[in-house]
């Protein structure tokens, strides 16, 4: 990165910006777990490598008049051993550092926390699959000289805002979405949230998932659906079931950015009682499929950059357009019961594969957040909630636990950012 240079945030991080808190720092948490004990001291020298490769995340976030901005910085990071939550607080008032992501390790896992104004799960695999192949370099030096990985890109690609590259300026119909189903319970304190991983056999879930028809995101999503139903009141289920689905973007657009680039569809459904799960299961995949469409993909990031372009809004001073972007925030929130997101199969390097046991995604969010991805025979879900009510998860996990003899759940103690 041109260290003279600054440039203005994307489009999802205005999002993320006006709308982090204590306990929804807006963070992600991608964590990868090796065969032998981190070396600190080799992981520390790995992730100076990496910075120079990715140093797009040598940044700190700053105010301007109209809207955030990012500009570079000299701070370098330290690697400390695990000592917080996952997905801690690295932006606001309440974090007192400079850069906007860490890197921690406990035993055999290495951990990349970010902000989500700086990436998506997509940038933060590669930067995190990068690291891990430095440390390894380091580890085995004698084994893997000639192993790459991430993106080939150039550095003005990574830090590419590709909303406003691919962005259409063409009559774009309004995006519209209806008050959803909220599971119900006592929320934690405003400081906490609850981490859940759960590890199933894939080709179990892949097997299941071909029997009913269906892809495994519209599999798992109905599953989660019912699981959300069955603890429903009664005088509640009029609503509809809504569970939102992040999509790469990069799967339909030539780029190779860091930066993010994804939007989210849904899916919805109002229960009568009376649909089976493989009739359930189906709408969900002929729901998702229609969303997926790629004319439907591209009005809807239209959609949103528009609003972004409206002159009357781009003259608004930050202080006032803050509250309003966190405004339509909420109100888009208010039509999403869960989230869904599935990174799908990660690849690696064959010459990697003895060396790397699993990966684990976590994503912070005030409701009830499942990040999937699918790695050495295994789907690891990365879920976490800010309810003390467990009664959805512990249906849905159960039904898992009973398909699959050998589904592992962990879950940590309730914790602070």
């Amino acid at each position: 990165m041109n260290h003279e240079k600054w440039y203005r945030v994307d489009n999802a991080a205005k999002v993320f910006l006006a709308t982090h808190n204590q306990r929804d720092t807006r963070s992600l948490r991608f964590s990868c777990s090796l065969r032998q004990p981190v070396i600190p001291e080799l992981l520390t020298e790995a992730l100076s490598k990496t910075i120079k490769a990715r140093n797009i995340f040598q940044v700190r976030i700053r105010k301007g008049m109209f809207w955030h901005y990012i500009e570079p910085t000299n701070v370098l990071p330290e690697v400390t051993e695990e000592f917080e939550r996952p997905c801690p607080v690295l932006y606001g008032k309440n974090y007192h550092g400079v850069l906007h992501y860490k890197v921690t390790y406990f035993g055999d896992r290495i951990n990349f926390d970010i902000f989500h104004a700086l990436t998506d799960a997509t940038g933060a695999l590669d930067f995190l699959n990068i690291l891990v192949l430095n440390y390894l370099k380091l580890r085995y030096p004698d084994e893997l000289s000639d192993v790459s990985v991430g993106f080939s890109a150039a550095d003005s690609e990574l830090e590419q805002d590709s909303f406003s590259k691919f962005y259409e300026k063409k009559d774009i119909p309004a995006v519209s979405s209806q008050k959803a189903y909220h599971i119900r319970g006592v929320r934690l304190p405003y400081d906490q949230l609850q981490f859940f991983r759960v590890s199933l056999p894939a080709d179990r879930i892949k097997s299941a998932s071909k029997e009913a028809g269906v892809g495994i995101t519209s599999y798992i999503g109905a599953k989660l659906m019912m699981a959300i139903y069955r603890d429903m009141p009664a005088l509640k289920r009029n609503l509809p079931v809504t569970v939102s689905v992040p999509v790469n973007l990069r799967n339909y657009y030539e780029t190779e950015t860091a930066r993010n680039f994804f939007n989210s569809v849904s899916v919805s459904h109002v229960f009568s009682g009376k649909e089976s799960f493989e009739e359930l299961a189906k709408e969900f995949e002929a729901e998702l499929k229609q969303n997926l469409e790629p004319e439907s993909i591209r009005r809807h990031m239209n959609h949103y950059q528009k609003i972004e372009r409206i002159m009357a809004l781009r003259i608004v001073p930050l202080v006032i357009k803050q509250p309003v972007v966190r405004s339509a925030a909420r109100k888009d929130a208010r039509g999403v019961s869960a989230v869904i997101s599935n990174l799908g199969v990660i690849r690696v390097p064959d010459e990697l594969k003895k060396y790397i046991s699993g990966y684990t995604l976590y994503c912070s969010h005030s409701e009830l957040y499942m990040s999937l991805c699918t790695y050495n025979g295994r789907i690891v879900m990365g879920i976490t909630a800010g309810l003390r009510n467990t009664n959805v998860l512990r249906d849905f996990v159960s039904g898992f636990a009973k398909e699959c003899d050998d589904a592992e759940v962990q879950a940590t103690e309730v914790v602070r950012s």
